[in-house]
Formats: structure tokens, C-alpha cells, sequence
């Protein structure tokens, strides 16, 4: 992967172009092929639970049970519901379901392994070509970004959301790239909830009108913003769907995560992971196309475990995830959504295949991981691709997450090479280093 070489017109572009201007084609003709792509996606939404430090692919869904101590790890072995395919021993619930998923074993990027450069890369398909930084204004957008304008919610809801944190490169460092809007601007940013569903009580104040404000007062001081941002020339009608937002009993009613039975709030776990994998279903349910999941207050805190690794995933991440991933597909299934929602659980690399001697941890390895894909179009219990003996290097079928990135665009009815404009009407290319991969696809 290289660096993006500026604005370019993308293949599609060209022929669509030189085909309208040969046969006479309008803009409104294109957009009802825009529509009519839409229409034959095979997913309307997408729930990221986004590993974010980098999960130990060896020790969740590669392992190496006849390589060296140093390299297998503590951790034994498990069938999964596929026959031959064997995940490490603490994901009995996440393996009962393989025969949803498609697993890669062999994904890998270039990219430096700072996570925020890293993050990036999986969450957009694009290198910055640094060692780090916070989120930028110039960054590429996100996938919910992306979709929010080329499909937005048909419902009053946000057309993304990012929960449970706004992940820091570090304690206290910038927010990580790769989850918000970029070159499309802030509006284009996800709904962040930063609160924990866990909590009593949870809600989102924000959402309703305050005890002073009456409707007849709110009707009114929304009367008198129109009449500002008509003076102003807000043609695209920013604080319009604001005010929208804020009465859609839609997005007010998504975020009650209370009137979820009990019996399923404890399936999905009851902390702060599996309550916000729960409320990315509801506001999936409502409407929302995106809903990412960062597994990390920051980098360093969760998945990225130098040390005591196999004492942390197996005492407390492990547990974590294999409850939530498991009844977030059992409850899209049972609700009829598993079909037409793309469930993604993926991070921003793997482990190195040598366990170090920094209290038995892994180290941060792009050069080999897994990710997996649920629902949502996808081959329904397939392996793509596989490592060496160590887990060390991709030995059949590589993919970069530019391939993965373009593959989610294609299921949720977006061209990975569509041109699409900034605020200033540069022309930039979705994803121009992937393409859409066809055995992913079922």
C-alpha cells in the first residue's frame, strides 16, 4: 500500500461519464443507478466491533497447536461448528457459530505498527504514510461517513454511531484516525456515546428536551434558527436535521437499552463491551447504518497486551468477546437482521508468533493476522487464506485491509472505486488500493 496519489478519476467514473455524454444520460439517470446499486446490496448496515491494540490472532482463531511452546502458547485448542477448523480454547461460543462467519487467516499490511497509523489503514483502507498522529481534518472518511451520504438512514436517526469511547493513541494522546467524517467534514462525523451502557440509568440527556423548554418554546427558538440559517445561506440544512434529531422518537427510543429483557442483556455481558454491542443492535434496528464498537479507552488499555497477555485474554477479553459476538448473532438472527446486516470483528494487527519475556506477552505483528466477517452477504462458514506453521507470514490467498474495506463497501451497495467530492469539490477515490474479493461473498 502506498500513499493516496491525490484526486483521480476512478475507472467507473470514466466510463459512466463518457457513457452519459454518448447516450445523452443526466445526473438524475445515475443517480437512479446509484439507487438501483443500493437496491442489490446485499447488507443495509454494518455493526464494527473494531479489537482495537491488536488481538492475538494465534490465541483467538489461528492457533499453532504443533508449533514450538514459544510460539502456541498456554492456550489449548477447540473444534469449531466448521469441521477442521479449530479456534483457541477460551471462544467456545464465538466457534459454536463459525459456520456464520467467514475467518481470514491471512491478512497483513505495510503499515508502520503504531497503532494509530495502523487503525487507520483497517478502518479506511488508505496508509498515511507516518508513525502515528491523532485524527486530521484531510483524513479519508470512514465507512459509516461514506455510506451516511451515499445511503443515508431512511429514518430520523444518525446515519453513524461510535461507541462506548473516542479511542486515544495512548493515555492521554489525540484521538485515534480512521472513525470519523475527514475530508467530508464534521457533519459527517459519527454520534459518539460516551457513556457506559452498563451504568443504571443509562441514557443520553442530550437527546430530550430540558425541563424548562416547553414544546411550544422549542417549536419556537426553532423557528428563529431557520431564520438565521436562511440569512446565513445554510443551504445544506445542518441545524435543521439537528432540531430533527433531537425529536425523533426513533433515536430517543434506540439508546433505551432498559427495555431489553434481562435474560439478554446478561447474554450479551454486563459490562461495558457487550451492553454497547447490545445498543449498536438497537440503533441498527432504528435506522443506523454504522454502529462501531473500539474495544479501548485507549490504544494500550485492552488488546494490546505486551504483557500477561494469556492471563489477560483468558481472565478477562476472551470472555468479554466470546459473549458478545455469540448473542449479537443469535439476537440478529432471532430479530430476522442477520441477513442483511455486516458484522465485523476485526484490529489493527496481530501478535508476534514468539511469546516475549516481558511477563509472557505478544508484541504488535502486521505482518500476519485474522479478522472475521458475519452476516450481512458473506460466505457463511469459510476460511480464506492461511498462515505459515508460526503464524508468522501469509502462506496462501494474502489480503490488506484495503481488500477488506472494498469487500464492505460492495455488500453494503457502495463502489470501493467511486469518486466522491470533499467540502471544496476535489475529486478523491474511495478505496483505491482494494478490490471487492468475490470468495468472500456468498
Amino acid at each position: 500500500m502506498t500513499p493516496c496519489p491525490g484526486p483521480r478519476l476512478s475507472r467507473r467514473e470514466m466510463i459512466q461519464a463518457g457513457a452519459a455524454s454518448y447516450l445523452g444520460l443526466n445526473l438524475p439517470t445515475l443517480l437512479r443507478a446509484d439507487e438501483a446499486r443500493a437496491t442489490a446490496a446485499s447488507a443495509d448496515a454494518c455493526i464494527v466491533l473494531f479489537l482495537n491494540g491488536g488481538p492475538s490472532h494465534l490465541d483467538l482463531w489461528d492457533p499453532k497447536p504443533d508449533a514450538p511452546a514459544e510460539v502456541r502458547g498456554e492456550f489449548g485448542t477447540i473444534p469449531t461448528s466448521v469441521p477442521g477448523v479449530r479456534f483457541g480454547e477460551h471462544l467456545p461460543k464465538f466457534a459454536a457459530r463459525m459456520h456464520h462467519c467467514t475467518l481470514i487467516r491471512s491478512m497483513y499490511h505495510t503499515v508502520n505498527n503504531a497503532h494509530a497509523a495502523a487503525v487507520y489503514c483497517a478502518l479506511t483502507g488508505h496508509d498515511r504514510g507516518e508513525i502515528g498522529g491523532g485524527a486530521r481534518p484531510d483524513d479519508h472518511p470512514c465507512v459509516g461517513a461514506v455510506l451516511g451520504t451515499r445511503r443515508p438512514p431512511e429514518a430520523a436517526v444518525v446515519p453513524h454511531v461510535l461507541l462506548p469511547f473516542i479511542t486515544k493513541e495512548g493515555a492521554g494522546g489525540p484521538p485515534q484516525p480512521g472513525f470519523f467524517g475527514g475530508w467530508l467534514g464534521k457533519t459527517h462525523d459519527p454520534l459518539v456515546i460516551l457513556r457506559n451502557p452498563n451504568d443504571p440509568g443509562f441514557g443520553l440527556p442530550e437527546l430530550t428536551l430540558g425541563p424548562d423548554i416547553t414544546p411550544d418554546r422549542f417549536d419556537a427558538r426553532r423557528r428563529l434558527a431557520d431564520g438565521f440559517a436562511a440569512a446565513r445561506g445554510d443551504a445544506d440544512g445542518v441545524r435543521a436535521r439537528a432540531f430533527d434529531l433531537l425529536t425523533a422518537p426513533a433515536l430517543r427510543e434506540a439508546v433505551r437499552i432498559d427495555r431489553e429483557p434481562a435474560k439478554l442483556r446478561d447474554a450479551y455481558g454486563r459490562n461495558i463491551y457487550g451492553q454497547s454491542a447490545l445498543l449498536a443492535r438497537r440503533m441498527i434496528e432504528a435506522g443506523t447504518r454504522v454502529a462501531c464498537v473500539s474495544w479501548a479507552p485507549d490504544a494500550n488499555a485492552t488488546w494490546d497486551t505486551h504483557g500477561n497477555n494469556f492471563k489477560k485474554l483468558k481472565g478477562e477479553l476472551l470472555p468479554q468477546l466470546d459473549a458478545a459476538f455469540s448473542a449479537l448473532l443469535d439476537d440478529l438472527a432471532a430479530r430476522g437482521m442477520l441477513e442483511r446486516t455486516l458484522v465485523c470483528v476485526m484490529g489493527d494487527f496481530g501478535r508476534t508468533p514468539k511469546v516475549n519475556t516481558n511477563g509472557a506477552g505478544r508484541d504488535h505483528w502486521n505482518f500476519c493476522y485474522s479478522l472475521v466477517l458475519a452476516g450481512g452477504g458473506v460466505k457463511a462458514g469459510y476460511v480464506h487464506g492461511a498462515s505459515d506453521r508460526i503464524g508468522g507470514r501469509p502462506s496462501r490467498n494474502p489480503l490488506t485491509p484495503a481488500d477488506v474495506i472494498a469487500t464492505m463497501y460492495e455488500l453494503l451497495g457502495v463502489p470501493p472505486d467511486l469518486e466522491v467530492r470533499d467540502r471544496l469539490g476535489r475529486p478523491f477515490v474511495l478505496c483505491p488500493w482494494g478490490s471487492p474479493v468475490r470468495d468472500l461473498i456468498g
